[in-house]
């Protein structure tokens, strides 16, 4: 079983019985910032609010940034995929780095500060998905609809998203869209009272299911 935990923005803490992994943690969003320690920490890019590793790490942690390639960091599978921050193959906010994790035997997609649809090739090296982490907001990642094909590309069992205009972030990230906007009538969409929830592998939705966590100040 695996805790899946919402810290705010991009930022989701999983934890297992023997292990932590945090990713993209923030700083300067208006939110508090993360303060749970963390064995593994993966940041997709260099950016203030998806690196701020200081407030997350311990004297043992390991700690990826902008990583590509594959990685076993104390048992735990790690997988880098470059992608880029916007639509201009890096040009406008540079590179991004989707990570694919396995714990427990859960494979967890987190897509960073993705700024473009993924093309086939990138779908082929993040492989079967069971949860994926999701930006939905637009202007600085991809918006609603691009997110809805990407999630229709990659098919993964659970979809939780994130990078949206959330209650309590400061006005740099109000210009986001809401994760109303994201959302469909035909989805099947189960809305939390907390940030957090608990995945087992022998216990995965058989119809694709939203999970919406709610922030707790």
């Amino acid at each position: 079983m695996v805790d899946v935990i919402w810290l705010g923005h991009a930022c989701f803490l999983l934890r297992s019985d023997t292990k932590s992994l945090i990713f993209d943690p923030f700083k300067g969003t208006g939110l508090p910032e993360p303060k749970l320690k963390a064995d593994i920490v993966l940041c997709s890019h260099s950016h203030s609010d998806h690196n701020n590793v200081a407030a997350v790490k311990h004297e043992k942690s390991a700690v990826l940034e902008k990583f590509a390639g594959t990685k076993q960091i104390d048992g735990v599978s790690v997988k880098g995929i470059a992608t880029f921050h916007d639509d201009a193959e890096g040009g406008k906010r540079g590179r991004n780095s989707v990570y694919v994790v396995e714990l427990e035997g859960v494979r967890f997609c987190h897509l960073g500060d993705l700024g473009h649809e993924l093309t086939p090739s990138e779908q082929n090296e993040i492989g079967s998905v069971d949860v994926l982490f999701i930006p939905i907001g637009g202007i600085f990642t991809i918006g609603p609809q691009q997110a809805r094909n990407v999630m229709k590309s990659l098919k993964p069992k659970i979809t939780v998203p994130m990078h949206y205009n959330a209650p309590g972030m400061s006005i740099t990230f109000r210009v986001l869209k809401k994760v109303e906007d994201f959302l469909s009538k035909d989805d099947t969409i189960k809305k939390l009272d907390g940030p957090s929830f608990t995945i087992d592998k022998t216990d995965l939705p058989e119809k694709e299911t939203i999970i919406v966590p709610k922030l707790i100040h």
